[in-house]
């Protein structure tokens, strides 16, 4: 049996449930979908296990981008594709209130991305933080945590500020906080490769140009006293045409 029944199989035992026939194309997602909606409960660790060999062979397949090898200037680089793939001592991770990871099933947000080829394990240690701290995650903090199957070491949580009407200088503000608050966690632990995600910028509403100009501002001013390379990770073309351009302004 694949590694991939195997884990399907598992997953719905958990649930009470049969695993529903599906076609081979489709089985990835099946086995995603469930690993979204799966609170974060006790799990036997020959599932964790026969995870990690998946998930190993899945990142073979996607290919690992080394952080050391990108092109920085003045220790920024810009890197255009999926923060999941990359080698980095920390990427960031755009999180919600709850901290647990996005439970829509197979949904298109860096948080269901992370969550899923990171492995259950880091929903399991969220929730394990956030019962400790008592209380949902505010806007512009960081948590810390193992990567577990993603190659990079750790993954930092930030909840950004949610943008529904104009934007505000309350906005600006958090969301600068949330870019000082990864940066200076990442130099408390002796990280030297941090990647950021567009922070608050998809689900959450801030207006890409504002904040991209914020996270550049924020990670030159922190650079001049830190040795760190900051790497800013975009998805889409929008994105990297904004971010190529303010990184070329004082370039």
């Amino acid at each position: 049996m694949a590694l991939v029944d195997q884990l399907i199989e598992m997953l719905c035992r958990e649930r009470g449930e049969r695993p529903e026939r599906c076609p081979e194309g489709l089985k990835d997602n099946y086995w995603r979908a469930l690993v979204n909606v799966r609170p974060p409960a006790p799990l036997p660790k020959s599932y964790a296990a026969l995870e990690g060999q998946y998930l190993a062979g899945k990142l073979q397949q996607r290919g690992v981008v080394d952080a050391d090898k990108l092109q920085y200037n003045g220790n920024i680089a810009l890197w255009r594709g999926d923060i999941t793939r990359l080698k980095a001592d920390g990427i960031v991770n755009a999180a919600n209130s709850a901290l647990l990871g996005c439970f829509c099933p197979c949904h298109g947000c860096i948080d269901n991305a992370i969550h899923t080829f990171a492995g259950v394990q880091l929903r399991q240690e969220c929730a394990r933080i956030m019962r400790e701290q008592g209380h949902e995650e505010g806007a512009g903090g960081a948590k810390i945590t193992p990567a577990y199957n993603l190659p990079a070491k750790y993954v930092l949580h930030t909840v950004g500020p949610i943008v529904s009407g104009k934007l505000t200088q309350e906005h600006c503000r958090l969301l600068e906080s949330c870019y000082i608050s990864c940066m200076n966690l990442a130099a408390q632990r002796g990280l030297k490769t941090l990647a950021f995600c567009c922070i608050s910028t998809g689900e959450f509403g801030f207006p890409k140009l504002p904040a991209a100009r914020i996270a550049i501002n924020c990670a030159r001013s922190f650079l001049k006293e830190h040795d760190i390379k900051i790497i800013f990770d975009v998805f889409g073309e929008e994105d990297y045409e904004i971010y190529s351009r303010l990184l070329a302004e004082r370039g």
